[in-house]
């Protein structure tokens, strides 16, 4: 009797096991601000007001201007946005929902799309847009710091300031000293600061 209690024991551990093995696990998607600061991106709900409306990017990376028409829509549930030329064309979207990002466009090739990072974007627009109690807490556990004073945010490493976002009701600017780069929406923020 007893070899069978120890048999029916055995067998259900080794179920129990098995089964736990066989959950799928949900990837944590992550940016490196720094090159050692991993910032796990916050999940859509915590944006600090809900947004619908078209916005003008213009962006300087590595010497080259880049300009997009964008249509972006934020809230609780996702970050969507799609991205026009100045004809009206779409060129790509972009969304973040249920913890996955994705990248599509029928302009760029594979190549160019298999290369880019959109969780880069969707943390620049976190930066941005997130309630700033949520940002703060998620950059302190990443060793960084955040400063908010009258609509603009710094991120700090230590003492160095890496990103500083300037809000106003029409623009917002956001430079990246550390990988050197800048861009600024242009649209209605009015109530979005």
């Amino acid at each position: 009797m007893r070899a069978i209690k120890r048999l029916f024991f055995f067998s259900v551990c080794v179920v129990c096991i098995l089964s736990c093995t066989s959950v799928a696990r949900k990837d944590v998607l992550y940016v490196y601000l720094t090159n050692s600061s991993k910032f796990v991106l916050l999940p859509p709900e915590g944006i600090e007001q809900a947004m619908d409306m078209a916005q003008f990017l213009s962006a300087e990376f590595r010497g080259q201007n880049y300009f997009l028409n964008s249509w972006v829509k934020a809230n609780e549930n996702a970050i969507e946005m799609i991205f026009f030329n100045e004809l009206g064309a779409s060129i790509g979207e972009l969304s973040y929902r249920n913890g996955t990002v994705s990248f599509s466009s029928t302009i760029f090739p594979s190549s160019v799309i298999k290369s880019f990072k959109p969780e880069y974007v969707i943390a620049d627009f976190q930066l941005c847009f997130y309630d700033p109690v949520l940002l703060g807490i998620s950059l302190k556990d990443c060793g960084l710091v955040l400063e908010t004073k009258d609509h603009s945010r710094r991120i700090l490493d230590g003492n160095k300031v890496i990103v500083e976002i300037k809000k106003t009701e029409n623009t917002v600017e956001l430079v990246n000293h550390l990988r050197k780069y800048a861009y600024t929406l242009e649209g209605d923020f009015h109530g979005i600061r």
